[in-house]
């Protein structure tokens, strides 16, 4: 090794001469054989073309990469891992050669000992680097840098994605994820449910999951299920529901300042049971006679009066009695200020006078008795008064607090008592409304007129009506063109607690409906849209209805046995009560299918809708036009009209339980004891018998009895003979031979009962 300090002297190099190859010795030459000739076949040859050779395409040519020559490394010396720029390297100094070994077992990667930390370049790109050549290098293309831009101006966001990158970041570490009561709106998606907590969708999904719910990041959650999943994480949600237009429509009518408050008159409802007289009380009062024109003296729908005394009036509501009424008696209650409860005195508490107290009592509404038809022979007062303490309706003679009048509206007795009466109830109650505000109130009725459209009555409550005010009433909304009070006549202004008939309305509300007047024509339809909506909704989600072909089909096939109805009535009301009656008729072999309502007279479209669908058409206080009863007839469509509504529903249960199946019951015919067995090889089992009570009848099922256990059941008895000669049947008393059809293991001393089946017509 030199000393420390010195160079190495150069090594002299010697050449040395190749030696000279070995020369091989010629080899005599054999004589070869002689080539044959090449035979070529006669006339023109078919050579193929040499296939063209296809190379790959050019795209774009540029000019090579400038690659810059390696540095070299220098040598450890004296005065540490690397020169200083002024030093010079040694002549004959090692160099690495790209892509040759590195550096010695004593030196770092960077060229220095070891223990010593290499200064790092910087990362960042440089273009201004000269080549050896002098010539500017170039490390981007530029169709590299073109590229580069484009995929930038697509992306875009960048400083957003970092934010969102972060927010994700600080919800995986826990933070954001809020605790206790958060609000949130319906409807509730996943996404909404982890934007309102901090809660990362994934993990939403992730608990979903294990519940057994599939969702994603945009399915709408049910309020409950939301709910369980956030009690997890310690937060209870608070959910907002969405207002709809109706909702702020009523929002803004309830806002609105309050007006100067008047006195109002008194809205009084007439409730009982079926025939225990409150129309005719009613008609007592009033000095009319509605009862002559309704129905089987039933009333059908509900009746709105006003009642004038002095300088007041009083507003009566007359409900129907009859049990498939108990919704329009509930309507009738709610929108009254005091219930007459009218109790027939020789009848007593009946099931619809418990409703109608049940109604009356749900209602709040302070209830006054009339205790009618007290003038009957038969009638029992004190038994009357002793069923409405049953009832939590003590009389004030008994000590309670119930008013109960005796009435009779064949002579007028107590008529005068029960108006003062309501009087001073309507005084105890000191019932008020505005005058100049917008009306409001409830739908009493709904019909469609064929010169007026759509009727509405109206019971305004509060407020007054004019012509030319959008009222909004249910489903329905429109410009009210005309008015008209209870007896007919035309009028332009209705004040409060006051039963009217309006016309405009587009759609027919039903009864019981609170109706509006708004501000403007859209703010009308759009909350009358949203209620349709939802009614359809409702409709909907009830479930799914077999189309007609299908309901068709399965009836043909016996899997179901329905009855198609399409039915019309007179009014809304009656129509709801007449679907309501026939749905609760039927079991689950068969019942009714109702497939069209209208308001209204039969028309030629219901004919051939129940013409497709082989149904029957029931009319309710309509009948069908000239041009409907004859395309009945030549359809033979079968059209029942009726004016009391418990004839219908007779008639309709009739023909449903022609549906039914008949109940099969076995009839026992009688007895006989085997007394002896025969046997013969081409019958089989004689049983000669005697009959101990009863018959024995040719054809008729047979039970075998051993030791009284029956042993074969349900065998039919094949042949009867008394004597030698054929029997039909042989009663008590009498022997006989007989052989069982199929049974030949009859011993003696068994019994033998013999029975039929009989059908027997099943009813609902």
């Amino acid at each position: 090794a030199p000393a420390e300090g010195l160079e190495a002297e150069p090594v002299a190099q010697v050449e040395v001469e190749p030696e000279p190859e070995p020369v091989e010795k010629a080899k005599p030459k054999k004589s070869e054989p002689p080539k044959p000739e090449e035979i070529k076949p006669m006339g023109p040859q078919v050579v193929p073309k040499p296939a063209p050779l296809r190379g790959p395409r050019v795209i774009r040519m540029e000019k090579p990469d400038y690659v810059p020559a390696p540095r070299p490394r220098r040598a450890p010396g004296p005065l540490g891992p690397r020169a200083r720029p002024s030093e010079s390297i040694a002549p004959g100094a090692p160099r690495r050669a790209p892509g040759g070994p590195g550096p010695g077992p004593g030196t770092s990667d960077a060229g220095g000992p070891k223990g010593k930390k290499a200064k790092k370049r910087s990362p960042r790109r440089r273009s201004s680097r000269v080549a050896d050549s002098g010539e500017r290098l170039k490390e981007w293309r530029d169709q590299d840098l073109l590229e580069r831009k484009e995929r930038l101006a697509a992306a875009g966001g960048g400083v957003r994605r970092h934010r969102a990158s972060v927010s994700r970041r600080h919800m995986a570490q826990g933070v954001g994820v809020k605790t206790g009561k958060v609000e949130i709106d319906e409807p509730i998606s996943v996404k909404s449910l982890s934007a309102a907590t901090g809660v990362r969708v994934a993990e939403i999904i992730k608990k979903l999951m294990a519940t057994g719910v599939l969702a994603t990041a945009n399915n709408v959650l049910e309020t409950a299920t939301a709910e369980t999943v956030m009690l997890e994480y310690e937060i209870e949600l608070v959910v907002k529901q969405a207002k709809t237009a109706e909702d702020e429509l009523l929002e803004q009518f309830e806002a609105r300042p309050q007006g100067v408050l008047s006195p109002r008159a008194p809205v009084v409802t007439f409730l009982g049971h079926v025939d225990h007289g409150k129309t005719s009380l009613l008609d007592a009062i009033r000095s009319t006679t509605v009862t002559d024109g309704e129905a089987g003296g039933i009333t059908q729908h509900i009746g709105a009066y006003r009642f004038d005394k002095d300088d007041s009036h009083v507003v009566f509501l007359d409900t129907p009695g009859h049990e498939a009424f108990t919704a329009m008696r509930a309507r009738g209650a709610n929108m009254t200020d005091v219930v007459v409860l009218v109790v027939a005195a020789d009848d007593g508490i009946m099931p619809q006078t418990v409703e109608a107290i049940s109604h009356a009592k749900a209602a709040g509404v302070p209830i006054v008795v009339a205790l009618n038809k007290v003038d009957l022979p038969n009638a029992n007062v004190q038994r009357a008064l002793g069923q409405l303490a049953e009832h939590e309706l003590h009389p004030r003679e008994w000590g309670g607090e119930t008013e109960v009048i005796e009435t009779s509206a064949e002579t007028g007795l107590g008529i005068d008592t029960l108006v003062e009466t309501l009087s001073l109830e309507a005084e105890l109650l000191e019932l008020k409304a505005e005058t100049d505000a917008p009306a409001s109130g409830y739908v009493i009725e709904s019909e469609m007129d064929p010169g007026f459209g759509v009727v509405t009555r109206l019971l305004i409550r509060n407020g007054s009506l004019k012509v030319g005010d959008i009222v909004l009433a249910g489903r329905g909304f429109g410009r009210v063109r005309s008015i008209r009070d209870d007896k007919g006549r035309s009028i332009k202004q209705s004040p409060p607690a006051t039963p009217v008939e309006v016309a405009g309305l587009d759609e027919l509300p039903e009864a019981g409906d609170r109706f509006y007047v708004v501000e403007s024509l859209a703010q009308a339809r759009t909350a009358a849209e949203d209620r349709r909506s939802a009614a359809k909704s409702k409709q909907l989600a009830s479930g799914p209805k077999l189309g007609l072909e299908e309901m068709l089909s399965q009836i043909e096939a016996g899997d179901i046995h329905e009855l198609p109805l399409i039915i019309k009535a007179d009014v809304q009301g009656s129509l709801e009560a007449i679907i309501g009656s026939f749905n609760k008729l039927g079991s689950e072999e068969t019942k009714v299918k109702i497939l069209h309502t209208a308001v209204g007279g039969i028309s030629t479209g219901d004919v051939t809708l129940a013409e497709a669908s082989n149904a029957m058409i029931i009319g309710f206080n309509v009948i069908a036009g000239s041009a409907a009863r004859q395309l009945a007839d030549s359809k033979n469509v079968d059209v029942r009209l009726y004016r009391v509504i418990y004839e219908a529903i007779d008639d309709v249960q009739a023909m449903l339980e022609k549906g039914l199946a008949p109940e099969i019951r076995q009839e026992v015919l009688g007895h006989a004891e085997v007394r002896q067995v025969f046997k013969a090889s081409r019958i089989g089992t004689i049983a000669g018998c005697y009959v101990t009570d009863g018959l024995v009848q040719r054809g008729a099922k047979c039970r075998i009895i051993r030791n009284e256990v029956v042993i074969e059941d349900e065998r039919t008895l094949d042949s009867l003979k008394r004597f030698k000669d054929d029997a039909r049947e042989v009663k008590s008393g009498l022997e006989c031979g007989l052989k069982v059809d199929g049974y030949n293991d009859i011993k003696e001393g068994d019994v033998l009962e013999f029975y039929k089946q009989v059908e027997i017509a099943r009813t609902l």
